[in-house]
């Protein structure tokens, strides 16, 4: 597992830790079933508390990704694509949200909006 932490980035190490793991899920790189590091293992390796990792465990454990088993460890959960597609579709709704106050705030009008959008779908 490769997990890449900036200090210096706005987003809380937790959840930077949770969009690696999630990325990686997604795009196949961890397989379902597959063993993650144990928390302080993980800890050591990325020098970063316990606490912290064990955050990211279990809310990626709330949210389908990881199942722990006790004693056995944390393992990737089997896929349940339509859960994944729900919680990646409210993420594009709180985007899109943002993206409308601005337009509001700016008088953007739609028709821009939409040209954007679809200058984006296409690359």
């Amino acid at each position: 597992m490769k997990l890449i932490i900036r200090n210096n980035s706005p987003t809380p190490i937790y959840q930077q830790i949770k969009n690696a793991i999630t990325s990686q899920i997604l795009s196949g790189e961890l397989a379902e079933g597959e063993a993650l590091p144990s928390i302080r293992q993980l800890a050591a390796e990325i020098q970063i508390s316990v606490m912290t990792i064990k955050k990211a465990y279990d809310e990626l454990e709330k949210e389908g990704y990881l199942q722990s088993r006790q004693g056995k460890g944390t393992f990737v959960a089997p896929k349940n694509m339509e859960l994944i597609r729900e919680q990646k579709q409210r993420e594009i709704e709180s985007y899109m949200q943002k993206i409308a106050d601005i337009a509001n705030t700016y008088s953007i009008d739609r028709q821009a909006l939409e040209d954007l959008f679809h200058l984006f779908l296409k690359e």
